[in-house]
């Protein structure tokens, strides 16, 4: 009996050291601590606090949370420069799964395009998808300019355009919107943020300005209901896509000439179809990437998170998923003419002559 009971206690020793070493999903079943448990994740927001980009991610917080096991802290950090590009690059250094991205879908055009001051590999970032794969943009003028048709907006010379950094999606419709109404030789104005625009055109220090229509009617939506601004030309991403404030506005597409107007404003479609992305740098490891591209899947699909972003941003959600995300990278159109002409757009020279 004495060694019938040794033997027992050995093997209860050694099915405890089994347990122990069982990987982590087995280890989890019997109380392991999640990974995320006690930990903060920064998520580095390449952009100025104010913005609809800043709404979309402060809508989403509460249900990525909810579905990364742990349930860690989560903090923005505000990282603006360079369009995004600036916290794309920070973020691109880190792999600790505790650093996630979330910029202007500009950084996409910024690395296919080759622009200065890009020091990731689009394609090497492990992407979590986006809580928006449309988006719409109008072109306005301030009242006080008087310029309340095309006709009167077309007749004036210099018109100052604000926008955000250069190569921002904002600064980059500004000039399509410039360029596509025929504007005389319109003068720049970038580094804005959204609420300092509002203030320069309050104030008369710009003109005109290009703007995500929701955010127009989230901030001021008495520049369209109560014609405190001229509304001239709108940009539907994809195309076809309405906001009924603005369904009397054309299309910029309306205004193309020739074919390589139209591959120019596809691209430009497309790239924006992309949204505004959230990932984390090359190298974060395997299990910390399936946590957290599982919990945004989650949230996305979360009727809740459904709710919220409607309730803070007045329009739907159209998220993508990590997996469709990744796909979506790869099938961006890569043709040089097309990125040629693009450059010329999103960069600070003048706009080519029609």
């Amino acid at each position: 009996m004495k060694l019938h009971i040794e033997w027992t206690r050995s093997v209860q020793v050694v099915l405890l050291l089994s347990l122990i070493s069982l990987p982590t999903s087995a280890g989890r079943a019997f109380g392991q601590v999640p990974f995320y448990q006690g930990k903060t994740i920064t998520l580095v927001r390449g952009s100025t606090p104010g913005g609809i980009g800043e709404m979309r991610v402060r809508a989403l917080i509460p249900y990525l949370k909810k579905h990364i096991p742990g349930q860690p802290t989560i903090l923005v950090e505000f990282m603006d420069g360079g369009g995004g590009r600036k916290a794309a690059n920070h973020v691109f250094g880190r792999s600790d799964g505790l650093t996630v991205g979330s910029t202007p879908g500009g950084i996409l055009a910024s690395a296919i395009l080759g622009e200065p001051g890009v020091m990731y590999d689009l394609d090497k970032f492990i992407f979590l998808g986006s809580t928006e794969s449309e988006s719409h943009y109008s072109f306005l003028t301030r009242r006080e300019a008087g310029w309340d048709t095309l006709e009167k907006l077309r007749s004036a010379t210099g018109v100052r355009i604000g926008s955000h950094a250069v190569g921002h999606p904002i600064y980059l419709t500004g000039r399509f919107f410039a360029y596509f109404l025929s504007l005389k030789s319109p003068k720049f104005i970038p580094s804005y943020s959204s609420p300092e625009q509002d203030v320069a055109i309050a104030r008369g220090e710009i003109d005109a300005r290009s703007e995500v229509s929701l955010s127009i009617m989230k901030r001021h939506p008495e520049w369209v209901e109560k014609g405190m601004a001229h509304l001239h030309a709108v940009i539907e991403i994809p195309k076809g896509k309405k906001i009924p404030q603005f369904t009397h506005l054309p299309d910029i597409e309306t205004f193309a000439r020739l074919e390589k107007e139209r591959s120019l404003i596809s691209m430009f479609r497309l790239l924006r179809g992309a949204g505004s992305p959230y990932f984390v740098g090359p190298g974060t490891p395997k299990e910390r990437v399936q946590i957290l591209q599982a919990a945004f899947r989650k949230a996305y699909d979360d009727p809740e998170f459904e709710k919220e972003y409607r309730k803070v941003i007045n329009d739907d959600p159209s998220p993508i998923n990590p997996e469709d995300y990744q796909t979506a990278i790869r099938e961006i159109p890569r043709d040089p003419e097309t990125i040629e002409l693009y450059k010329k757009f999103s960069g600070g020279d003048p706009l080519p002559n029609r």
